[in-house]
């Protein structure tokens, strides 16, 4: 015996409709479970919502440079800020220009909101320097003959050996001198040039009387400047050691102080920056049981560091070392013996939280500006409070709308409308409280308007549903074949106007900044959830109806009386019975 063909517009799982529902359900349960055992239990709040932290930075002009506060550059900082401040896991931060030379960051109240605060305006210009004398912290008494050469710090390097740490090295290294400046310029000097002199600089008569005392006097200068500087800086002063390298430039040589202040170095000139970085990560030393902070150079960078620690491992302790310089700190100086390529570690006296900052600031890059605290304010969510009230207020009274023109229209056909925004309901606010954690997503004002919105999205998508249903009983089919011949018609409309709704949320989210994302995600969110509830919940409990005596009988508060709907009487083709009669035939 043959097996009866499904119907127009029949599908596979038209006759089985608990699957669907069985599935949603399971995925209701799984969320809600999920979002509970996480702890999780209600979405993070944007800094309308939840109050937070207002800085507004203002870009200083460098030494010389007075054209660097520009507009590429301001939009260059704002970029870097967002990634640091997001890199951190806080979301929702809010970073925007005003005016020629201010950035407005704001930072909603959160578990890390701290600790961005402490990065937003942190410069992070690192530099490698060639150490060319190392002392105390303290001021270097007048007349001293020699600054002593010791240092901190480590560093490796792969495929090349470790470097040994500087406290280790012989004292017998230690190469005195007269004057801490001349021995540290003709250390520069060698770093620059090929040690080995060439015939005509050495023999040549003329290019020794082309040195006129005029040409000698502003190297001198400047050598005497920065050994005062030099011998009077007090690291130990933590405003001095704050201003120590203002406003030098990455050629030029400079002073620096250690970052705990307990030494202070003469440095060359840069010879790889921040910029030749190309990722860095916070790690734990098992062995040395220390935080450190690995990087990554680019091909360029990589070549520099291996050039600088060829030169370095030719020279005498402290000449032999390099300092690793963040924002005019020396983090640390390690010292080399042989070249070194490839990744690089900095080690010191970090801990978990600094060294996964300096990682941090160090991987989304450095600011092309140096930035002052403005202004720094403490928002409260009062008035983001009375404002999330009113919207709830204005949601609850469109909800309480839609639900009585649905009661008054639709009779019977609104409890399942109900139970479908019910459904569509409970995802939404799990995912959005299980996304807080996951991705970071914090609710404000504008998402709260995106999920308002969301109701008449999902509304219309049952009301064509139900229209077609009724299109199809006005022309008089009975309630079960009307549904699933309804359905494709339906169906098609349903993902047609979501598809729409979609990719104006998705066009908004890309072209925005800010508040206005939060709303065009939720918006986004709640349209594809709006096509699950529809396929998976509605379609099946509508099913599900048309088998019951209420609705199938065409109960008059069902919303499907066929009377008050004015459906035609039933088309039923009647057999139309030949009745051949046979006439005797004429004579």
């Amino acid at each position: 015996m043959a097996a009866p063909k499904k119907g127009r517009g029949s599908t596979g799982g038209q006759g089985r409709p608990g699957r669907a529902l069985a599935l949603i359900l399971i995925a209701m349960v799984a969320l809600t479970g999920g979002m509970f055992l996480s702890g999780h239990t209600t979405p993070r709040l944007g800094i309308d919502l939840a109050g937070g932290t207002s800085i507004t930075l203002k870009a200083k002009s460098q030494p010389g440079k007075p054209e660097a506060i520009n507009e590429t550059n301001m939009n260059t900082a704002v970029s870097i800020i967002e990634r640091r401040v997001n890199g951190l896991g806080v979301s929702e931060a809010e970073v925007q220009t005003q005016g020629a030379s201010n950035i407005i960051v704001n930072i909603p109240k959160g578990t890390n909101s701290k600790q961005a605060r402490e990065q937003v305006g942190t410069t992070a210009q690192l530099y490698f320097r060639p150490v060319l004398t190392v002392t105390g912290g303290g001021p270097t008494p007048e007349g001293s003959a020699s600054p002593s050469a010791s240092g901190s710090g480590s560093a490796s390097a792969t495929p090349s050996a470790k470097a040994t740490d500087p406290e280790t090295a012989s004292d017998s290294k230690k190469t005195p001198s007269a004057s801490a400046t001349t021995q540290g310029r003709a250390v520069t000097d060698a770093l620059k040039k090929d040690a080995t002199p060439t015939p005509s600089a050495s023999t040549s008569g003329k290019a020794d009387a082309s040195k006129t005392p005029a040409a000698t006097d502003a190297p001198d200068a400047a050598t005497a400047a920065l050994e005062k500087k030099f011998t009077a800086l007090d690291c130990t002063d933590e405003a001095a050691r704050a201003k120590a390298g203002d406003g030098v430039k990455p050629e030029d040589s400079t002073v620096a102080c250690s970052s705990e202040g307990d030494a202070k170095y003469l440095l060359g000139p840069a010879e790889v920056s921040g910029t030749d970085v190309d990722d860095a990560k916070a790690q734990f030393d098992q062995q040395r049981g220390i935080w450190l902070v690995s990087m990554e150079f680019t091909d360029k960078g990589s070549k520099k560091f291996q050039t600088i620690t060829k030169k370095l491992s030719t020279q005498t302790s402290p000449m032999n070392q390099f300092a690793i310089s963040l924002d005019g700190e020396v983090v640390s100086a390690p010292q080399v013996n042989e070249t070194l390529s490839g990744s690089a570690e900095i080690s010191g006296s970090f801990t978990q939280q600094s060294a996964e900052d300096l990682a941090n600031v160090l991987s989304y890059g450095a600011l092309p500006l140096s930035f002052s605290e403005d202004t720094v304010t403490t928002v409260t969510a009062a008035l983001g409070g009375e404002q999330l009230e009113a919207g709830l207020i204005a949601g609850a009274i469109g909800l309480a709308l839609v639900v009585i023109y649905l009661v008054a229209y639709y009779r019977g056909l609104a409890l399942i409308a109900l139970l479908s925004l019910l459904a569509s309901g409970i995802l939404t606010y799990t995912i959005m409280a299980l996304l807080g954690p996951a991705i970071g997503f914090a609710l404000n004002l504008p998402a709260v308007c995106g999920a308002i919105v969301a109701i008449g999205i999902t509304a219309d998508s049952f009301i064509v549903y139900f229209e077609r249903i009724r299109d199809e009983i006005r022309e008089g089919r009975t309630l079960r074949p009307a549904v699933e011949r309804a359905w494709p018609r339906a169906r098609r409309t349903i993902l047609v106007s979501d598809f729409v709704s979609f990719l104006a949320a998705a066009v908004l989210f890309l072209v925005t900044v800010g508040k206005v994302q939060g709303f065009a995600f939720t918006l986004g969110l709640t349209t594809l959830l709006d096509v699950v509830v529809v396929f998976l919940f509605t379609k099946p409990v509508m099913t599900l109806m048309a088998r019951t005596k209420f609705f199938g009988g065409g109960h008059p508060w069902s919303g499907l009386d066929p009377k008050r709907l004015g459906a035609k009487p039933p088309l039923r083709r009647s057999r139309r019975v030949n009745v051949r009669t046979d006439h005797p035939k004429e004579a």
